[in-house]
């Protein structure tokens, strides 16, 4: 606690907060509890925007407004092992300095590479962990192509992430699939931590409907990264199939940096590049560009560690009244697409699945309410004032713990092994 009763905080973000996804999905639930938490945010940042000396500038004063002490780190990507193994040497002994000058209670770790930092704090300080876990990040690996399937990189990370669900104070996934996926680990028959599902929410302040789509004629939009994950092949041969029935239709890729790849890609589906426009916008701007859409994509690759993805378009553009292109086997994105009508998953990808979706798409686009569906869906299941409130509950419980250590030592720092 602070001298004013805050809970102190230490947040570890791998993401950067001059990235939108660490804006989206770190800021937007900090900046909104920062008045009742005394927060301490680490972020590793890439090196671009580093160097960028006005947007660091401009974020160090938008989270000091926020009250919110901020220690950014560089992000190292090659070679991947020796470089993430020295972003944890330097982030553990950053973390531990903060935790004793600050007297963290509460760790919370967004993904592995944090909770790997916070499980030598935990148990240094017997601060509580709050794993916000993202995903099934070794499997991610494999079904990625990057990791071999047993190998010894996945094997060990496998370990960490039994012992990280075994050691945390509480455990934040994103979708109910994986929930009752990690409710099936043998190693915590005993040892159940308590679970709480908090989607990939936005901002529905911002994103929300707004002028300025009106009169753009029929745009498939497509906002983010196109690697890895994403289907963007699958999403250009759907919008093929759609230029067959609407010869006017556009498209709009909303992206910060692969736009030589989406041009080769777009050329190699047999797209007219007259018909694409790129644009590179801050996340600030995203809302403007998915009002121009009439339909959004989001089709990603349907693995075994896509059960706890929830990805973060989904939310923006339900949340602007545009409708999803998605596909099943991704998280609870066929249950939300199809269950509440506010688009259409793609059930495969052979050329009859994907005729297929399309005419239920161009037929789901008739639908007067449709808008008006999104909207209130979106507002009801990813609202970030929801996620909000939800991380409050866990903070609070965490906190009563916290106290209840404290007590039970006689007003020493409990010792957690």
């Amino acid at each position: 606690m602070t001298s004013s009763g805050r809970p102190t905080v230490l947040y570890i973000s791998y993401d950067g907060v001059l990235e939108p996804l660490g804006q989206s999905q770190v800021l937007g639930y900090l900046e909104r509890l920062a008045a009742e938490l005394s927060i301490h945010l680490i972020t590793y940042e890439k090196r671009q925007d580093r160097e960028n000396a006005e947007r660091m500038g401009a974020m160090r004063k938008r989270l000091e407004k926020a009250g919110i002490s901020w220690t950014p780190l560089s992000y190292h990507k090659a070679p991947s092992a020796p470089a993430t193994a020295y972003d944890i040497v330097v982030g553990t002994l950053t973390a531990f300095w903060l935790a004793l000058r600050h007297d963290a209670r509460i760790i919370h770790v967004r993904s592995y590479v944090p909770a790997l930092i916070a499980l030598a704090i935990k148990r240094l300080t017997g601060a509580k962990l709050l794993f916000d876990m993202r995903g099934f990040w070794a499997d991610e690996k494999v079904d990625g192509d990057l990791w071999p399937a047993g190998g010894r990189l996945y094997r060990i990370t496998k370990a960490l992430e039994a012992r990280f669900l075994k050691a945390a104070d509480h455990v934040v996934t994103l979708t109910h699939a994986s929930v009752r996926e990690i409710e099936s680990f043998p190693y915590l028959h005993d040892r159940m931590p308590p679970l709480t599902v908090i989607p990939t929410c936005a901002d529905l302040d911002r994103f929300s409907p707004q002028e300025g789509g009106e009169g753009e004629g029929f745009v498939f939009g497509y906002v983010g990264s196109v690697g890895t994950w994403y289907l963007f092949d699958e999403a250009l041969a759907c919008f093929r199939l759609i230029l067959e029935r609407r010869p006017d239709a556009r498209l709009l890729v909303v992206n910060r940096n692969e736009h030589n790849f989406i041009r080769v890609a777009v050329g190699a589906a047999g797209i007219d590049p007259v018909r694409l426009q790129i644009v590179a916008a801050e996340h600030c701007d995203v809302p403007a560009m998915i009002a121009k859409m009439t339909v959004g994509a989001a089709v990603i690759k349907p693995a075994y560690s896509k059960i706890a993805s929830a990805p973060t378009k989904l939310a923006e553009y339900l949340g602007c009244g545009v409708p999803c292109l998605g596909n099943v086997n991704v998280g609870d994105m066929e249950e939300i697409l199809e269950g509440e009508r506010v688009g259409v998953a793609l059930t495969g990808f052979s050329e009859g699945e994907r005729r297929a979706a399309v005419d239920r798409l161009l037929t789901l686009l008739d639908d007067p309410e449709l808008r008006n569906r999104c909207v209130e869906t979106a507002r009801r299941l990813f609202s970030v004032d929801d996620g909000v409130e939800a991380y409050r509950r866990i903070y609070e419980s965490l906190t009563m713990e916290v106290a209840e250590d404290f007590r039970g030592t006689g007003g020493e720092r409990a010792e957690n092994a």
